[in-house]
């Protein structure tokens, strides 16, 4: 069939993947616009794995402080200094930022959770089951567990300006891998939060001495 220099400039503007790429997406698809734009993100996320054994050492650091209120930093890394200075790796480490300040996550990855911490939450898990043969039990477990991953880790977050997509970040992350040609790594981040971690009783009490 015959596809339209129109069908393929619309697939390249919106998925950023090369025009040979586009045109081939669209004649597999039989001209199925968004069969297209998934054929490539398939491709895209399987060159992209290939990537993520490569070296990330440049990067920035990105900021971001919600009504004077939250606050974040957090270290995104990539191959080299071009794409750090590309809006679309800077408009993707602004996003983690904004994410990290609503979803306020506890840890970067579940390999980031404490040993003390995962035995805690499953020894709460299987008191709330001990009636259940012990092998349903432990399935049931590991589900609460990623369910604690998912609430509580950043990598595992759905993104929150793309929650009816289910994406998680890690997920994010690759589909820019693929977008970009280079490895992207989520290296560290911090949050802050005007009085966290303060008495506030005993401040309210000091400001009125």
């Amino acid at each position: 069939m015959t596809i339209s220099a129109n069908l393929v400039k619309e697939l390249r503007e919106r998925t950023g993947a090369g025009l040979m790429d586009c045109k081939k997406a669209l004649s597999e698809c039989q001209g199925n616009f968004d069969k297209a734009i998934d054929w490539l993100r398939q491709k895209g996320l399987a060159a992209a794995l290939k990537k993520q054994s490569r070296k990330a050492t440049e990067g920035v650091i990105g900021t971001y402080v919600h009504m004077d209120k939250i606050g974040v930093l957090v270290e995104v890394n990539c191959e080299t200094d071009f794409v750090a200075r590309t809006d679309e790796f800077k408009n993707l480490v602004k996003d983690i930022a904004m994410h990290i300040a609503a979803a306020n996550p506890l840890y970067l990855s579940p390999a980031d959770v404490p040993e003390a911490v995962k035995e805690k939450e499953k020894e709460i898990y299987k008191a709330q089951i001990s009636n259940k043969p012990a092998n349903i039990v432990e399935k049931i477990v590991e589900g609460k567990l990623e369910k604690f991953y998912a609430d509580n880790c950043l990598t595992e977050q759905i993104f929150i300006k793309d929650p009816e997509q289910k994406m998680k970040i890690k997920d994010l992350i690759t589909e820019k891998i693929a977008k970009l040609g280079e490895n992207i790594i989520l290296r560290r981040f911090v949050r802050f939060q005007l009085g966290e971690g303060t008495n506030q009783d005993e401040s309210k009490t000091n400001e009125t001495a």
